[in-house]
């Protein structure tokens, strides 16, 4: 993965989100997140990098538990995808419209993604 890549992710994740409060990031030490251009990015739109300890994967639990998901539910059923556009329409649908909105997850006390935002979003507006 090159840093373009996470940059244009982020470009995409601050386009689509409003950022309220302190925010904080949270990635392994792959390269690209180690990258100038990207810890830069960060400090521009005053987001906080945290980082997981060299050698700890337990400290992207929630990351690596996504991923196994992704690739039981979304990925292994598929034995071939018929080309990059199919694969990349199957994995949005899968996070936008399955992962996000209806899949319960026991880290979050048993709510959906989107019901733990709504909460979080409401609660700061109250305050």
């Amino acid at each position: 993965m090159d840093t373009g890549l996470v940059l244009k992710t982020l470009e995409s994740a601050v386009k689509n989100r409003t950022i309220t409060g302190d925010l904080i990031i949270h990635t392994d030490l792959g390269s690209q997140y180690t990258s100038d251009d990207y810890n830069q990015r960060l400090t521009e739109l005053h987001i906080r990098h945290s980082y997981n300890r060299k050698g700890c994967p337990y400290d992207n639990a929630p990351v690596e538990s996504f991923h196994a998901s992704l690739k039981k539910e979304c990925v292994y059923p598929v034995p071939v995808f018929e080309n990059y556009e199919t694969a990349a329409a199957v994995l949005f649908e899968y996070v936008h419209a399955f992962y996000n909105r209806k899949r319960i997850h026991s880290s979050l006390g048993y709510q959906t993604p989107l019901q733990v935002e709504i909460a979080t979003l409401t609660s700061q507006m109250a305050a």
